[in-house]
């Protein structure tokens, strides 16, 4: 236990730790030794603060929308007597948009509320500019809303309903019952709601990428200065540092919003009674929600099958053989399957290893995995990769699979631990005596007792995993070469030669595979319930 302890110490040291410390060595280096004079020069920067100043602003809007959206659709499942079978497929509907690269979500945004966009075609006129504050905003809500609406879904599991029919037979009117018994309980759950969203808007570069037009954004910024004409790896380093400010914030947010967490003595099965009103109302808002989010992604199912939409609108499979004849953009495509797999197979293992020596052992410092879970929580997947870029920048691991593996083990963390570590805290505490007594070495009893009794939450450990890697961006983006090119990055390449419908492929590629891979987790699990 304490080899594989101390080996995992040693994996977060060298690839999380010693990283954001030479990040921030980096920061202060100057031709003239180490001063504040990088930091000084940034502050001068125009550009760089108002970009700064423009993603606080685009970021904190779209968390409160994907906050306020996302309670909404957690509201209709739990207390509403909707039609349950279209409950299920809320639910569903509201996850579609993680299985796809961010990137595309502004491609998507072009090609239907642009010029000639599908959705603009319906309406006859534009409804917004889609470049800028409006397309950023767009993006950002549609990436952040299923994220948000799965916190908080989650959360209103362990809200008991009981008291909300107490509080309206006490006399209370409508809108003190509603605070005093959703929102009341809920407050720790929306506050880490919005901190979430507000980070991963932060931090994303995918959107800006695409719809960012003049409105820059510090991911932005940081992208042109790392990689442009000429790189300014001290600047970038200053930048990056600059980008944990806010990580920092919801670190303290949500410390605060742990004070207003509490525990009901016993939850209770009751359901709400039938209240009509309440149920169609929140029935339509909540199909709207999610219409309006899937429509927008419908251009993607229909652009790749036309000959150039919008303007020949015959079927063809001409762009799909194009793809799948092309061994360029084949060989992305496996190489991405690789790296989700790896990084699934490898993540699953340390992550569950590091929960199970957290939870199921009495090694001192075992807290440590908890310090290291918080620190991936909050680090940015472009800070992190910044720090790989200048750690390993002339090692032998630069251009190569395994640092694309290690950065999304590291910075995708935070939630398979978490899964694991709550799956492996609710069960028997004595097995592992149990088993001692019994004459069988810990590893025999993790391995014939623990596991078995966890694999569900493994198979969701991995399925979260492999979706993820074959989806971001922000995190490797510094770290791809010309061999080792995934499918996020290549989109990011075929957007300047404004091959749309390959980029739209490429995406569909990726969406269907996660889409079996969710799906065949899913079953599984329900499978392994079933026996």
């Amino acid at each position: 236990m304490r080899v594989v302890f101390i080996l995992l110490l040693l994996l977060f040291a060298g690839f999380l730790f010693l990283p954001l410390i030479v990040l921030f060595i980096r920061s202060f280096e100057t031709d003239q030794g180490f001063s504040f004079s990088n930091y000084a020069a940034v502050w001068k920067e125009q550009d760089i603060i108002g970009a700064a100043w423009n993603s606080v602003k685009v970021s904190a809007a779209a968390a409160v929308i994907a906050t306020v959206l996302g309670f909404i659709l957690a509201y209709s499942i739990h207390c509403t007597k909707i039609y349950r079978p279209i409950k299920g497929v809320l639910k569903t509907a509201i996850i579609m948009p993680m299985l796809l690269p961010t990137i595309t979500y502004g491609f998507a945004i072009m090609y239907s509320f642009g010029n000639q966009g599908l959705i603009t075609k319906l309406f006859g006129r534009n409804l917004f500019e889609i470049y800028g504050f409006n397309g950023l905003l767009t993006g950002y809500v549609i990436y952040t809303l299923p994220p948000a609406f799965l916190l908080i879904h989650n959360a209103f599991g362990y809200i008991d309903k009981k008291f909300i029919i107490v509080s309206r037979l006490m006399g209370d009117g409508t809108a003190r019952s509603f605070t005093n018994t959703i929102l009341r309980p809920l407050a720790g759950a929306l506050g880490g709601a919005f901190v979430l969203s507000f980070i991963l808007s932060f931090t994303d570069f995918g959107i800006p990428a695409s719809v960012g037009g003049t409105y820059p954004v510090i991911a932005a910024q940081l992208y042109q200065v790392m990689l442009g004409s000429i790189p300014d790896f001290n600047q970038g380093a200053v930048i990056a540092v600059l980008m944990l400010v806010p990580a920092v914030f919801g670190i303290w947010l949500l410390h605060y919003l742990e004070k207003l967490n509490f525990h009901y003595d016993k939850i209770t099965g009751i359901e709400l009674p039938e209240h009509r009103i309440r149920d169609a109302a929140f029935g339509i808002i909540s199909f709207a929600i999610v219409l309006g989010l899937l429509s927008i992604f419908a251009v993607m199912f229909i652009a790749p099958f036309l000959n150039s939409f919008p303007y020949d609108l015959r079927f063809t499979f001409k762009h799909i053989s194009d793809v799948f004849t092309s061994g360029d953009l084949t060989g992305v495509y496996k190489n991405s399957l690789w790296v989700a797999l790896l990084t699934s197979l490898f993540g699953t293992l340390i992550a569950y290893g590091s929960a199970l020596l957290n939870v199921r052992t009495k090694l001192k410092a075992r807290g440590t995995t908890d310090i290291v879970s918080m620190i991936t929580n909050t680090v940015p997947g472009m800070v992190l990769g910044i720090s790989y870029l200048l750690l390993f920048n002339d090692s032998s691991l630069k251009g190569t699979f395994a640092i694309i593996v290690l950065c999304n083990i590291v910075h995708l963390f935070t939630t398979p631990y978490l899964m694991a570590k709550n799956s492996l805290s609710k069960m028997n505490p004595s097995w592992e005596t149990t088993g001692e007594l019994l004459g069988d070495s810990w590893f025999k009893t993790v391995y014939r007792v623990v596991l078995p009794n966890s694999v569900s939450t493994v198979l969701e450990m991995f399925s979260y995993y492999f979706i993820n890697s074959m989806v971001t961006i922000s995190g490797i983006i510094f770290l791809v070469s010309a061999q080792t090119s995934v499918v996020a990055s290549k989109i990011k390449e075929l957007q300047h030669f404004a091959k749309f419908n390959e980029i739209f492929v490429l995406s569909l590629l990726i969406f269907c595979t996660n889409l079996v891979v969710k799906a065949a987790c899913d079953w599984m699990q329900r499978r392994r319930a079933v026996r």
